[in-house]
């Protein structure tokens, strides 16, 4: 405390005061303070007036397991965030695969979907077009065109599923 109050060349008293909110001090006065201790004035303030947040974190494992049409063997689908409010924004999902043999729905929803291949390989059909995805590929589709895994190639399967919704699209 007395290295500081030397530094920003002022009392030990006065710091002490500043430091418990006992008074107000000049930008002057904290500038010096600001800068004994190294920092940018605007890193004083850095938390100051920010909003309180309110994310939502779902710890691993914890996602909400929801069963979707046509994949109650093989496909394990965790929802990983949960959306409060009268229409979804967005449904982050991780997907796990692990039967080869299943027959696959085609999927057709709203929004946008985008996908994050994290382990194995798979061939993915959307609407004319299939594609082959490994990790760390990413694909990006219009949800409203037939869509699904064609074949697994590499088991087991993990990839991030990310549906986005439009302003009038729930």
């Amino acid at each position: 405390m007395s290295d500081l109050a030397a530094a920003a060349t002022i009392s030990i008293g006065m710091l002490s005061k500043i430091e418990n909110g006992q008074v107000s001090t000049s930008l002057e006065t904290l500038s010096k303070i600001a800068q004994a201790l190294g920092v940018s004035l605007s890193h004083l303030f850095r938390h100051y007036n920010m909003p309180a947040g309110g994310a939502q974190l779902v710890k691993n494992g914890a996602g909400m397991e929801v069963v979707r049409r046509g994949t109650r063997r093989g496909h394990t689908y965790h929802l990983l965030a949960y959306d409060q409010g009268p229409r979804k924004v967005f449904e982050p999902f991780l997907i796990t695969m692990d039967d080869a043999s299943e027959v696959f729905p085609t999927f057709e929803h709203p929004g946008t979907e985008f996908i994050y291949m994290l382990k194995g390989k798979l061939e993915y059909r959307h609407g004319q077009q299939t594609y082959t995805l490994e990790p760390g590929d990413a694909l990006t589709f219009r949800g409203d065109v037939p869509h699904g895994p064609e074949r697994l190639l590499d088991l087991p399967i993990f990839f991030l599923s990310i549906i986005l919704y439009g302003p009038q699209e729930q």
